[in-house]
């Protein structure tokens, strides 16, 4: 099943979509803040809220928030608006019309001037079968794994402020849903090599879909960025001998999806060049619902949590990739050609030549990053580097072999525009120094990491300068603890598992907590309460709650309206149950929110949160 797209063939339509987005290409470059937020730079102005184990969502006080698209609710595709169902009782052909599950990242796009009126772009990670099927997994068929591909992806709505109220546009020539059955291109070095070819693509340059699309990131020339996580989840390989290929990746003889059991390109044994064509980063254009998504193979194949541009002085994109898994790496690209004016068409090969670098920390504040080429050092082809795609799409296997420093799950990356700090999150990492893994390091000090920190760099020179200097910004934690896994360093109040990071106005520097429902850092972090958005002080570095969520859920994203007097974050898995994706048969067990009537299915959603006196978020 395809996802349907609007017609754009009538000339003076393209026309209109495309006036528009060349306004919202002009609104969207980095730093776009409203003029109001230079006079309050830096000074966080509210009271933090405590923690809370309820299910509300808790806001400051002068604050209120508003649930906006939530799972279900349809996305505005002109002819077709299939309503939720309280029971979950929609077909796949509806779900790939509605609001995917589980809301991850996001990223506001202005449609003209003012911000008043834009498209959120979201990302939906995974699902809970559980609670996406009427009758949950008590049966398992070919419908259930359309429906399951179709509640992935991501979703582009458009929004509008009335009365100073944010509402969903419906119908909008801009809505659009991406699934795991969408029509996708592959560029870069890897597209059309042997290792992307199957039986039902020979040319390796057309994949169908992406899915665990975790972060988001907006690039200056009007796109974004989607990474694919944990791809290797949703494959099966009972090779025998195993295919060490897939060993090294994850992929063995479960997978958490059972796609495979109705469609055969998730089966590794009998597909195994299938995995290879996920891991990407995908290059999607929110205003150009016609656009074919593109997965950038130049940037390398990982479990991407995503990836974050930001430019050189010479216009030279660079984008940090992170790889969200224990033990992983961090990597950097550097464009070889420059932005250009003109939005996305003037830039669609921007990110397919340049060059991938991956980090090593060393001891004493000091890194560098190793070049992944192929013919240099280990990476030739008597190591099983033939060329460079295959360095790409052993992305994982070549780090390993240049040595680059093994990280505790990096997970999101900001970028300090005025200070050239680059700051990335590392949730925690329980392996760390357990008797066969790799011990604590200079980047990673901690041996069984379950509070996480978060580290920074300045590039020598320029953001592709070769070395760096580092510190750690804070050890997440609680000072006053006694557990010995429980302390850190953080001032302020505390927090533990950093995940999504992002820059708002007045620089402030915003981080959401991942701790999660049902796993160990969840169980020995019970005085943090439910997850939490804090903002930073970036004059004193003190964190302050500024949101907490329903039972079990996390957010999973924050991006800003460009006046800065909009805070818009993703709030998913509410009710998540603590053993795994099937949820039990009674759907308000842990959490009814946002709806909180009984028996209300909980429901991912996007929180617009604004003050009453219409001022800037977070700031006096």
């Amino acid at each position: 099943m395809s996802t349907r797209f609007l017609d754009l063939s009538d000339p003076a339509r393209r026309h209109v979509l495309r006036g528009s987005a060349a306004l919202a290409f002009t609104a969207a470059l980095p730093r776009a803040w409203g003029a109001d937020t230079a006079k309050h730079l830096g000074t966080l102005g509210f009271k933090p809220v405590p923690a809370s184990t309820a299910d509300t969502l808790q806001v400051p006080e002068g604050y209120r928030a508003t649930v906006l698209a939530p799972w279900g609710e349809p996305v505005g595709l002109p002819g077709q608006m299939p309503a939720w169902r309280d029971d979950a009782s929609q077909g796949a052909a509806e779900q790939a019309a509605q609001m995917g599950m589980h809301h991850d990242g996001l990223q506001f796009l202005p449609l003209g001037p003012g911000g008043q009126r834009g498209l959120l772009v979201v990302n939906h990670e995974y699902v809970d079968d559980g609670l996406l099927h009427t009758d949950g997994t008590e049966t398992w068929t070919a419908e259930k794994v359309l429906k399951s591909q179709a509640a992935h992806g991501l979703s582009v709505i458009e929004v509008a402020q009335h009365n100073r109220r944010w509402q969903h546009v419906r119908p909008s020539p801009y809505a659009r849903r991406v699934t795991a059955q969408t029509p996708m291109a592959l560029h870069g070095p890897a597209a059309g090599h042997r290792l992307m070819r199957t039986a039902a693509d020979p040319s390796g340059r057309r994949v169908l879909g992406t899915f665990n699309n975790c972060a988001l990131s907006l690039t200056p020339w009007g796109t974004v960025l989607s990474g694919e996580e944990n791809f290797d989840n949703y494959f099966v390989s009972q090779a025998d001998p195993p295919d060490l290929h897939h060993q090294r990746w994850g992929i063995g003889p479960r997978s958490w999806s059972r796609w495979h059991e109705f469609d055969e390109r998730f089966d590794a044994t009998r597909h195994p060049h299938e995995p290879n064509r996920f891991g990407w980063i995908v290059e999607l254009d929110p205003q150009d619902p016609s656009s074919v998504p593109i997965k950038r193979t130049a940037l390398g194949r990982a479990c991407h949590e995503g990836g974050w541009v930001a430019l050189t002085r010479a216009q030279r994109a660079v984008v940090y990739a992170t790889e969200d898994a224990a033990f992983e790496y961090l990597y950097k690209f550097v464009s070889q050609g420059r932005m250009a004016p003109g939005g996305a068409a003037a830039n669609r090969e921007l990110l397919d030549k340049g060059t991938l670098y991956v980090a090593q920390f060393e001891p004493g504040g000091r890194g560098r990053w190793l070049p992944m080429v192929q013919g240099q050092g280990p990476l030739t082809a008597a190591q099983g580097f033939a060329d460079t795609a295959e360095v790409l799409i052993k992305a994982r296997q070549a780090s390993d072999a240049l040595g680059a420093t093994r990280m505790d799950r990096p997970e999101w990356v900001a970028v300090d525009a005025t200070s050239r700090w680059v700051y990335c999150s590392l949730t925690n990492n329980r392996e760390r120094g357990r008797p066969g893994k790799p011990g604590p390091d200079a980047a990673n000090p901690r041996a069984e990491n379950h509070m996480g920190h978060i580290i920074r760099w300045r590039e020598d020179g320029d953001l592709d300068g070769l070395a760096f200097e580092w510190e750690h910004f804070v050890l997440c934690g609680d000072p006053q603890q006694g557990q010995p896994h429980w302390q850190g360093n953080v001032r302020g109040d505390p927090f533990a598992c950093p995940d999504s990071l992002a820059f708002g106005p007045g620089q402030v520097l915003w981080t959401c907590t991942d701790m999660g429902s049902g796993s160990t850092e969840r169980d020995s972090t019970r005085a943090f309460g439910n997850n939490a958005v804090l903002a930073c002080d970036p004059a004193t570095g003190r964190f302050s709650r500024f949101m907490t969520g329903p039972v079990n859920a996390e957010f999973t994203g924050v991006c800003f309206a460009p006046d800065g007097k909009t805070l818009f974050v993703s709030v998913q898995h509410p009710g998540e149950s603590p053993r795994g994706r099937n949820q039990p048969q009674q759907p308000d067990r842990y959490s009814r929110w946002p709806d909180q009537r009984p028996g209300a299915r909980p429901r991912s959603a996007i929180v617009a949160v604004q003050r009453d006196d219409g001022g800037v978020i977070g700031l006096a």
